[in-house]
């Protein structure tokens, strides 16, 4: 790709990026020899403070909560945190884009707490208005400072609004699903345009957080689409890809139809106005997320935001940057900023400011906004303090709120490798879970070799690590990680820890995987695969994460990171539902079985060691085959004993199953979780490219 170069040390790759790409990057990360080595440093150097970044550690810090904006009946009052600014003043504008200040304001500043403030008589709803620092001799560029919670049109200027005039009706009394335990959760990974934009949607407000709201929404076929499609699968998370205000489209010119994932933030703290019926409205922006959240809610559906804390769109025009420069970033020796996010910057989560804004965040959207969970990108950028922290103070507000995320970076990173927020320190953080490569790139094959096949594609040699996912990467004595291709080490202390996944929406998608791993398969041999990877999915012991759309065997043409690519590649074609109605059907019993059998969703190490138990077989005589037992009654199941087989073979491979009276679950790529058939037992032949499922009571 244009403006990178790859290399790679010691079987590791790393990505160093001549100028901010907004793609993203997984499971790359150099070492600290190396990057002290390209930098022309020394390791030390490199993951030690360095002289340029200490030069903050003496600012003064602010514990409040109520920076930015405060509207009560004595008036309105802003407040900057930027303790080096020599001067700061507000600007105050009728308008959210165009026209001069009506009025500019000097700020004072506490020098105990680095704090700027001012107040006006009057409720200036309606108004707008930017911050200006000034400092090295200069004043920099107008922001609406990193606390603004409503902006006009490109989010430019902040807004003030009263939000009392954004909730839906109820909306006092409206409240996500109740979550008991992390693996009880379904996600279902999705982004707006995707899920409404293509016409066969039959959705009014496409592209828009509105379009979830629509019942009765259909395909020409009849088939369901939008939010009915959602509870009809059966998921109970929705997982939306970032829905803050982002940098990349242009709010003011939505007729171009630009398209991005949105992991360019600008404004973390506001929705998204192209999402919106009228960017140019704050208020419409608040009020329509929250209708959206609410009706996802109303239908039994949690939603997952998206986070993007790492990075910022822009390095020197970022509102981080205009409110307090230098301060919130993360730098090399020299000055240059360091770049483990691989699209220009890295944000410095162990400064007290920085964290303090990361956890106040999150809990304003969950409180504002009633956001039931949160995704965390290249949260190995992140610190294991920080993220406890978030998790700590999230679920005291409210304990059934959960956070996950990737547990890795795009690059190196100043942070040392013991302190970020790696998978392998996850046992570090108290209520966080990370994504599992291990069964991603076991099952499909590597994610980054398009050609690559795994254990469901018919490569052997991948079993182990098959084995470590289906244990949610716990300690298990029939394990032996020294086998694994990922992970050496059981990292997980529980299987409320691990997210478990085939395919997400920066990668290919499992349709698109199979076509160019498998290009002389059939459709139906890739159809038969694409049910096994995603059975051993949701049988594992963890939480199932799924890409929308591939219930419906959904594509992208083939381009793996379509991060701006046009509808034409990332909108959902919902014609597909009636031309592969099978493989939905197979999806929602899937996750209906999940649902109905707790063996499936153990909840502790302890648990799993004692009720799943794998069968002894030579992978040698017997490659790609896994059978193994759920027993005695696994985390209260009504059935005693589960036997599941994956054959990832392109030929039947036969099990011995005891005699018994077994009800056949799943067998020849069909599943209902009421049972398909009856068994006695014994020696059973198992289909290629299959899962066979057996349950007795």
């Amino acid at each position: 790709m244009p403006g990178y170069n790859a290399v790679t040390q010691q079987g590791i790759g790393m990505i160093l990026y001549s100028k901010p790409i907004f793609m993203k990057f997984r499971n790359i990360v150099m070492s600290a020899a190396t990057t002290a080595m390209l930098l022309g440093g020394t390791a030390a150097t490199a993951y030690g403070q360095n002289t340029f970044d200490m030069q903050f550690a003496g600012y003064p810090a602010y514990n409040g909560t109520d920076l930015g904006l405060a509207v009560d009946s004595k008036g309105t009052s802003f407040k900057l945190w930027s303790p080096q600014a020599e001067r700061v003043r507000v600007n105050l504008y009728d308008d959210g884009r165009t026209g001069k200040p009506f009025k500019t304001i000097d700020m004072s500043l506490d020098n105990s707490t680095g704090v700027w403030s001012c107040s006006v008589p009057g409720q200036l709803y309606g108004k707008f208005y930017t911050f200006q620092i000034f400092q090295h001799g200069k004043w920099h560029d107008e922001t609406p400072g990193i606390w603004a919670k409503a902006v006009g049109v490109n989010g430019r200027r902040a807004a003030i609004i009263d939000f009392k005039k954004t909730n839906p009706e109820n909306w006092e009394n409206d409240k996500g699903p109740e979550v008991r335990h992390f693996t009880d959760v379904v996600l279902y990974e999705m982004h707006h345009r995707d899920m409404s934009l293509h016409p066969s949607s039959g959705i009014a407000n496409k592209g828009k957080f509105l379009a979830l709201t629509e019942p009765g929404t259909t395909s020409p076929q009849g088939e369901k689409t939008g939010i009915d499609h959602l509870k009809e699968l059966g998921v109970t998370h929705v997982h939306i890809l970032p829905s803050y205000d982002y940098n990349s489209v242009d709010e003011a010119n939505l007729p171009a139809n630009q398209y991005n994932w949105g992991y360019d933030p600008q404004n973390y703290n506001v929705p998204e106005g192209s999402y919106s019926t009228n960017p140019s409205d704050p208020y419409a922006r608040v009020r329509e997320m929250k209708q959206m959240v609410k009706a996802l809610h109303d239908a039994g559906i949690g939603v997952v935001m998206d986070v993007v804390y790492n990075h910022t769109a822009e390095n020197d025009g970022s509102n981080l940057e205009l409110t307090a420069p230098g301060y919130y970033y993360r730098h090399r020796e020299d000055g240059s900023w360091s770049d483990a996010s691989g699209c220009g910057n890295e944000t410095a989560s162990v400064r007290e400011e920085m964290a303090d804004f990361i956890v106040n965040s999150v809990k304003y959207w969950a409180e504002e906004y009633h956001i039931d969970g949160f995704r965390f990108d290249l949260m190995a950028i992140h610190d294991t303090e920080t993220m406890d922290r978030v998790a700590r103070e999230l679920k005291q507000l409210r304990p059934g709120i959960f956070i996950y995320g990737e547990g890795w970076t795009a690059g190196d990173s100043p942070l040392e490798p013991e302190r970020r927020a790696l998978k392998e320190n996850v046992a570090k953080m108290n209520g966080i879970a990370v994504f599992s490569d291990d069964i991603r790139d076991a099952v499909k094959g590597h994610y980054s070799d398009a050609a690559d096949r795994g254990f469901a594609s018919g490569k052997p040699g991948s079993e182990e690590t098959v084995k470590i996912g289906i244990v949610g990467a716990t300690a298990h004595p029939q394990v032996n990680y020294k086998k694994g291709n990922n992970s050496k080490f059981p990292y997980a202390q529980s299987p409320e820890m691990i997210v478990n996944y085939v395919s997400c929406h920066d990668d290919l998608t499992l349709t698109d995987k199979l076509l160019k791993s498998m290009p002389e398969a059939t459709e139906a041999e890739r159809l038969a695969v694409a049910k096994l990877a995603q059975t051993i999915v949701f049988t594992s012991q963890g939480t199932p994460f799924m890409f929308a759309g591939e219930e419906v065997f959904r594509d992208k043409k083939g381009v793996h990171n379509s991060y701006k690519s046009p509808d034409s590649v990332n909108a959902i074609d919902w014609n597909q539902k009636a031309r592969y109605r099978d493989q939905f059907d197979y999806y929602k019993n899937l996750i209906a079985l999940r649902k109905a059998h707790p063996a499936f969703r153990m909840t502790s190490a302890e648990q799993i060691a004692k009720h799943l138990k794998f069968d002894k077989i030579n992978s040698d005589r017997q490659p790609n085959l896994i059978s193994y037992s759920l027993t005695d009654h696994a985390n209260g199941d009504e059935w005693k004993e589960i036997k599941v087989v994956f054959n990832g073979a392109d030929h039947a491979q036969t099990v011995s199953i005891k005699k018994g009276d077994w009800a056949v679950i799943a067998r020849d790529g069909k599943i209902d979780p009421a049972g398909i058939g009856q068994s006695d037992g014994g020696n059973i032949e198992v289909a290629p490219r299959s899962a066979l499922i057996m349950a007795r009571r």
